[in-house]
């Protein structure tokens, strides 16, 4: 009997599969969850019972979430990527990361096949498929959502004839949690005007009182909060903790996929826009207008290719060298106000700030520079264009 690693959550999608791969392809069944900082310790448990429950040969948990942080989201805070200026791709650089471990798993085991639960009109199918292609070159891809093309009620009508029951209530939405925000899907987003209702956010509001939090930086990453130094991971899922009960961070995202259609995701992800935002307010405070400029535009390259699951192509390295040569300076602390909705950087401190009143005050006085010298840099300053003009008046 053939082996076949299937990327399994235990959602709608998943656990079709199991029952499929088993009872109609034949095949026996090895389930992983790659756990990228998405799931508790109680829901880990519950996921690998319902695996067992639907008949996989061996069920594996592999925790990637601090690998997730080093080989991804850190790139993502230090070029402060926003996907069309909003989405933090919560599940764009989840995906490379799980599919990476899922393949490597596969090669450890010897599995003949690979399986994954991605429809035939998002993006995972091209991420899954392409680093699998790329990674273990040879083992066979099985889809078989995408190729039976299966609609979730034909989903839930095939597993209620196996005898497993799903709350056909809570598969009206398609949620992934993981460390970088939570991505939402449902009947509104499928549509061009629909927001989605108060219920379907896996945080409901219950903070109102507004609230002060400070985030230390050493060069880019983010290390303490409240003055606790506990490590970038930690700081994410905590700040995401205090800040996502406002209802900061949630948002509707629309983008173009991989595939050329255009797409519509929920997501809540307080804790990633709090960060990207406070770490940019930093860097404007510590980093020259040249930099600044280039890293905004290598950054959102960055950000493109890997929202296209293409991270093992070796220009993302360069990419990641530059990056990372940026953040020499970025160290400081930032502090931010939560309210309802909302949040406000309310500046920073640092060493590093070259906001400086040792070299003048904006708008009011400087000391490194007199006014004559002024008006001499203006005039050279404009000077070819002020040729071009006495070249070309007529």
């Amino acid at each position: 009997m053939k082996k076949v690693v299937l990327a399994f959550s235990g959602g709608l999608d998943t656990s079709f599969c199991c029952i499929y791969l088993t009872k109609d392809l034949g095949l026996e069944v090895h389930s992983v969850v790659v756990n990228t900082g998405g799931f508790s310790d109680d829901e880990l448990q519950a996921i690998e019972k319902r695996a067992y429950d639907l008949g996989v040969k061996s069920h594996q948990v592999i925790d990637e979430t601090e690998d997730y942080y080093r080989d991804t989201i850190k790139y993502l805070i230090f070029g402060n990527v926003l996907k069309n200026a909003t989405y933090p791709l919560s599940v764009s650089a989840e995906r490379v990361c799980q599919a990476t471990a899922i393949a490597n798993y596969a090669k450890k085991i010897g599995a003949a096949c690979v399986a994954h639960g991605s429809t035939g009109a998002g993006n995972d199918q091209v991420r899954f498929d392409m680093i699998f292609n790329i990674l273990i070159p040879g083992v066979e891809i099985i889809t078989p959502i995408r190729d039976l093309k299966l609609s979730r009620e034909e989903e839930i009508e095939y597993l209620a004839k196996h005898g497993v029951e799903v709350n056909a209530e809570k598969a009206k939405y398609s949620i992934n949690k993981g460390l970088w925000g939570t991505s939402v899907g449902g009947a509104e987003t499928l549509t061009s005007n629909q927001y989605l209702p108060e219920s379907a956010w896996p945080t409901q509001i219950s903070a109102t009182e507004p609230q002060r939090v400070t985030i230390d930086f050493v060069q880019g990453e983010p290390i303490a909060l409240n003055g606790r130094e506990i490590g970038a991971v930690k700081v994410i899922q905590q700040l995401q903790d205090l800040a996502q009960p406002y209802g900061i961070g949630r948002d509707i995202h629309v983008g173009d996929t991989i595939i050329g259609i255009k797409g519509r995701v929920g997501f809540e992800a307080a804790g990633p826009l709090i960060l990207i935002k406070a770490h940019h307010t930093l860097e404007k405070h510590t980093l020259t207008k040249w930099q600044l400029s280039w890293k905004d535009q290598i950054a959102a390259f960055y950000g493109n290719y890997m929202h296209e699951g293409q991270m093992h192509d070796p220009v993302m390295r360069d990419i990641e060298a530059f990056l990372s040569s940026s953040q020499e300076a970025v160290t400081g602390r930032v502090i931010v106000e939560l309210h309802p909705y909302r949040f406000i950087v309310i500046g920073i401190e640092s060493d590093h700030d070259l906001m400086s009143n040792k070299f003048g005050s904006y708008g009011e006085m400087n000391k490194g520079y007199t006014g004559d010298d002024v008006k001499g840099f203006a005039k050279i300053f404009g000077n070819q264009t002020i040729i071009w003009h006495k070249v070309n008046e007529k």
